[in-house]
C-alpha cells in the first residue's frame, strides 16, 4: 500500500500537466492553417524564419540540409538562407551570447527547434499575431497570448502597430466583463490577410522543423501496417493448418 501511494503521489504532477496548461492558456486560441505538404508554403515559412527568427532565437536541433525535404537545393540553400554558416550540413545556431541576451531581454531566447511541439501551432498562430503597442513594457510591445513578454515584435514592419482596446459590459448578473479587442492603429507594409498568411507559412515550417521526418514515418507506418495486414491471411491459415489435429 505505502508503494502505491508512493507510485501516485510521483505521477500527481505528470498527470496535472495538461490541466495546468490549458488553464494557463486563458484564452481562445486561433486555428492555425497547418499544411506541411505544401513545400511553397514551407519554403516561404523557412525565408521568414531566417530573416526574422534565427537573428536572436536558434534552432539548433535542425541542420540546414534538411531543407531539401521541402523541395530546396544545396545552392538555393546557400544562396537564400544560410547567413548564419558555411556549409549546409551545420545547425541553425546563431552568435548571440545567453549571458548578453539575458540582459537585453530579461531571459535568453529560447532555442525554436520543437517550439510547435511544446507550445502547438495554435497558440503560435495566436501568439505571432497577437502583439500590440504598451508604453509600459521595457520593449514597447506585450502580447495578448504572452502577457508581459519580453520578445519585441519582430515582425511589426510587415503588420504594423496595434492597441489594446479595452472594453466593459455586465453581465446577466451585473458584474463587470471586460473584453479585449486588438485594433490596427498604424498600418504595416502587408494588409491583414496578407500578415496571417505570412504567419502561416512560418507556423508550418515550424510544425515541419520540429519533426522533419514526420511524412517518411508516416509512409512507412503505412506500408508496415499494410504488410502486416497481408501478412495475416498466411499467418492465418498456418495456424490453422499447424493446430487442425487439435481442433
Amino acid at each position: 500500500m505505502n508503494k502505491l501511494t508512493l507510485i501516485l503521489a510521483l505521477l500527481m504532477p505528470v498527470l496535472a500537466l495538461p490541466v495546468t496548461a490549458q488553464a494557463n492558456t486563458g484564452m481562445q486560441l486561433d486555428k492555425a492553417p497547418i499544411n506541411t505538404a505544401n513545400q511553397e508554403s514551407l519554403q516561404r515559412g523557412a525565408k521568414i524564419f531566417v530573416n526574422y527568427c534565427l537573428n536572436c532565437h536558434s534552432a539548433a536541433s535542425m541542420r540546414y540540409n534538411r531543407l531539401k525535404d521541402i523541395g530546396l537545393t544545396d545552392e538555393q540553400i546557400k544562396a537564400n538562407l544560410m547567413f548564419a554558416a558555411e556549409k549546409v550540413g551545420e545547425p541553425m545556431t546563431v552568435a548571440m551570447n545567453k549571458k548578453e541576451a539575458k540582459v537585453w531581454f530579461g531571459a535568453a531566447p529560447p532555442d525554436l527547434s520543437v517550439i510547435a511541439r511544446s507550445r502547438t501551432p495554435d497558440w503560435l498562430y495566436t501568439y505571432l499575431r497577437g502583439f500590440y503597442r504598451d508604453d509600459t513594457r521595457p520593449s514597447g510591445w506585450n502580447n495578448i497570448a504572452f502577457p508581459n513578454v519580453g520578445m519585441p515584435h519582430v515582425l511589426n514592419e510587415l503588420q504594423g502597430e496595434q492597441r489594446l482596446q479595452v472594453t466593459e459590459a455586465q453581465d446577466a448578473h451585473g458584474n463587470k466583463v471586460e473584453s479585449h479587442k486588438l485594433v490596427l492603429a498604424k498600418p504595416g507594409k502587408l494588409s491583414a490577410v496578407e500578415f496571417d498568411a505570412t504567419v502561416a507559412d512560418l507556423v508550418n515550417y515550424l510544425v515541419f522543423m520540429g519533426e522533419p521526418a514526420r511524412s517518411t514515418r508516416m509512409s512507412l507506418g503505412l506500408l508496415v501496417l499494410l504488410f502486416l495486414g497481408l501478412m495475416f491471411i498466411p499467418a492465418y491459415y498456418l495456424k490453422k493448418e499447424y493446430w487442425k489435429d487439435i481442433h
